[in-house]
């Protein structure tokens, strides 16, 4: 390989290890957020999802992971050392394995993944006591917002024991329609209705989660694939550097 063709390649290397290491913060960021967040879906699931936590985990760890590998990518494209651009393939194609393994994971256990988001929300309705939880405050949040009313509809809060146990004719008050009632109230906790029909909005929350989900899916997805795309590169330009230089150029390592 020529000189300047050489030369390239380490650039081009550098180039796309520095992107690799921004991909890689991106992912622990978005790790980070998951783990964090308190004022969206996430945070519902958060406290009866083991796996939800064991997944942000994994996301930080790869993420950071990812940004160690980039940093190890520049300084072997630098000097050209052919043991760090060595580990450096071998790395990435690891990592390459695990994503391709996680994603066709997720896609045959996608089913699987509905139901038991179902089973945590209804979980959910049937425990809230409105005491301003972290986990309340959140589901309040989605459907004050996504102007929406349970699960699949305001029947699922029919299993609520304090609303059932109610003298009182009690519902949700971050389902109130403000279009039925001018009543602004409270957000969060229990209303009390005047009648036996709830003023409060007949659609679900799933469709609208679902949706939400599905745009964050497609965020994470093309991240997840951008990554993809600066690995295969980043193997490729490092096996090829990896070759051109020989042993005599650890001498370019810098002593200290």
């Amino acid at each position: 390989m020529g000189k300047g063709c050489i030369t390239a390649t380490k650039y081009f290397l550098f180039l796309f290890n520095l992107l690799f290491f921004i991909f890689g913060a991106l992912i622990m960021g978005f790790g980070l957020w998951i783990l964090l967040d308190n004022q969206s879906f996430i945070a519902v699931l958060q406290d009866s999802s083991t796996a939800l936590k064991v997944g942000s985990y994994i996301l930080i760890g790869v993420g950071s992971f990812s940004m160690l590998m980039g940093f190890l990518g520049c300084l072997g494209a630098i000097y050209e050392v052919r043991c760090l651009l060595g580990l450096y393939f071998t790395c990435l194609l690891l990592i390459l394995i695990a994503q391709v393994a996680a994603a066709i994971l997720i896609y045959f256990q996608r089913d699987v993944l509905r139901t038991e988001t179902s089973n945590i929300v209804i979980k959910i309705l049937q425990n809230y006591h409105g005491q301003n939880k972290t986990t309340e405050l959140a589901w309040d949040y989605i459907q004050r917002n996504m102007q929406c009313c349970g699960w699949s509809g305001h029947g699922d809060w029919l299993d609520n024991p304090v609303i059932v146990n109610s003298s009182q004719m009690l519902y949700p008050c971050s389902c109130r329609n403000s279009s039925i009632t001018e009543d602004n109230g409270t957000d969060s906790g229990f209303c009390e209705a005047q009648s036996p029909d709830w003023p409060i909005y007949d659609t679900g929350c799933m469709s609208s989660v679902e949706s939400w989900l599905f745009t964050n899916y497609g965020v994470i997805l093309g991240i997840c694939l951008g990554v993809a795309v600066i690995e295969l590169l980043g193997m490729i330009l490092s096996m090829g550097l990896c070759k051109s230089v020989h042993q005599e150029d650890y001498t370019k390592v810098p002593k200290y």
